[in-house]
């Protein structure tokens, strides 16, 4: 067991560069490897068929929004957790971290039944073309299933997070992309002696995946000793706690709800412009995965921020906390910044990566070059966001992303989009414009400090 031993990353004291360092890279590492195993899933649908590329773009969606109770347990559990590390407190780190595990499983049982059972009206009500209907209800149905080790494996992550504990659930994403990228090829086109699983082996490679990583997860908890203890008296429910961890988590649930139906909704304005909807929509699923390589250490900025915010305000430290989250807005902003020029003149190669389509390259390369103008100001709102949520200030985060998403990028997409008849390109406008418009105001808000103050109950 040696190998799994977690050297735990001291963020409270020391040079700031080095803490930021440490907790940063690891969870780049996990980012890239999370990246890696979508951009393979819409690869490969996209050597199957244009249709099946739009159809993983789409589902993603979906799929995004049944597990956000899940990332709202996991927001709120570390803010309770790690604020209780930086105090010295692992009592309440062990009850934080048990409680979210239970509210985690019980409710992924729930979603999974509903699921299973109203896959229909979901796809349905979703607005999904009428050409790609069947193949989103068959993905929706096999990821169902991993909807249970999917909320254990996110809150489980969280808890060694939260702990600034990092080589286990590096080690851990590093299992499931290799088994879902290998999957990928092996089920999808029947390399023997694996079954011929057509397009369903891109569901069922993410479900096996997912399955493994959570089990590898729940055998570390067991072998650490810090969180061995929460295998103890697991019937124990203490309300208090989960209350608190629901108070801090349920306006991120809620803004990820918004976010996603918002998606969702702009994904159903590509879907309107009747004969281009398929190349709109093949061309956003394509872009937000080749965007995803920026999103790589915005995210993990993002995550470094809200563990060093929080265990910093749990050791008394709120100057030290605010120093640390700047720092780590301005490296995001110029990591990004580099990554975004490149990608904006070599648009069309990136864009030909995922597909052979010509009309798709085409738009994939337009929505780039569009959303590369963007990238700072995402940079700035995600590592700003990450710091403000690991404060528990989480009502602060909600209102900002959800003014741009609903009152800047929606309107102004319809409006550019279906009544001046820009198609595609004015979603993408939309898009740029509410990017700015949300860094901007997430760095305000950060940069007023209520989050110093506050209290989590």
């Amino acid at each position: 067991m040696a190998m799994f031993k977690d050297r735990i990353i001291d963020v409270t004291t020391g040079n700031i560069w080095t803490g930021i360092w440490n907790l940063s890279w690891p969870m780049l590492v996990m980012m890239i490897f999370g990246f890696l195993v979508g951009f393979t899933d819409v690869y490969v649908a996209g050597l199957i068929g244009p249709d099946v590329q739009a159809a993983v773009g789409f589902i993603t969606q979906i799929y995004f929004l049944v597990i956000i109770v899940a990332n709202a347990i996991s927001i709120g559990s570390l803010a309770v957790i790690s604020r209780a590390v930086g105090a010295g407190d692992e009592e309440r780190a062990i009850d934080a971290a048990k409680q979210s595990l239970l509210l985690g499983l019980l409710i992924s049982i729930a979603f999974t039944v509903v699921c299973l059972i109203f896959y229909r009206s979901i796809i349905s009500a979703a607005g999904f073309p009428q050409e790609i209907t069947d193949i989103a209800e068959n993905f929706l149905k096999i990821f169902a299933f991993a909807l249970g080790p999917n909320y254990l494996l996110i809150i489980s992550n969280t808890i060694f997070r939260a702990g600034a504990e990092v080589k286990k659930p590096l080690i851990t994403m590093f299992v499931i992309s290799v088994v879902n990228i290998a999957l990928d090829f092996l089920l999808v086109f029947g390399i023997p002696p694996f079954p011929k699983l057509g397009y369903a082996g891109i569901a069922f490679s993410t479900a096996i995946s997912t399955m493994l990583g959570t089990l590898m997860n729940l055998v570390f908890l067991w072998i650490t000793e810090r969180w061995r203890p929460v295998y103890s008296n697991f019937r124990a429910v203490s309300f208090e706690t989960m209350k608190t961890i629901f108070n801090i988590g349920w306006p991120a649930g809620f803004l990820q709800v918004a976010w996603n139906i918002a998606s969702i909704f702009l994904f159903n304005v590509l879907a309107r412009l009747k004969e281009a909807s398929i190349t709109a929509l093949a061309s956003i699923a394509n872009g937000l995965r080749i965007e995803a390589i920026i999103f790589l250490p915005a995210f993990a900025f993002n995550m470094a921020a809200s563990v060093i915010v929080g265990q910093n305000l749990g050791a008394g430290d709120p100057e030290r906390a605010e120093k640390m989250g700047w720092k780590l807005a301005g490296l995001g902003i110029a990591v990004t910044s580099i990554m975004a020029i490149v990608i904006f003149i070599w648009a069309e190669s990136f864009a030909s990566t995922l597909t052979s389509e010509p009309a798709v390259i085409a738009e994939t390369a337009r929505y780039l070059r569009l959303n590369m103008v963007s990238e700072p100001f995402l940079a700035l709102s995600t590592v700003m966001g990450g710091g403000l949520q690991g404060a528990g200030d989480t009502r602060g985060t909600m209102w900002v992303i959800i003014i741009s998403m609903w009152f800047i990028r929606l309107p102004l997409a319809v409006f550019l989009a279906l009544f001046m008849g820009f198609g595609a390109p004015g979603v993408w406008c939309a898009m740029v414009i509410s990017m700015a418009c949300q860094g901007l105001m997430m760095a305000w808000w950060f940069h007023r400090g209520r989050w110093k103050r506050l209290e989590l109950k």
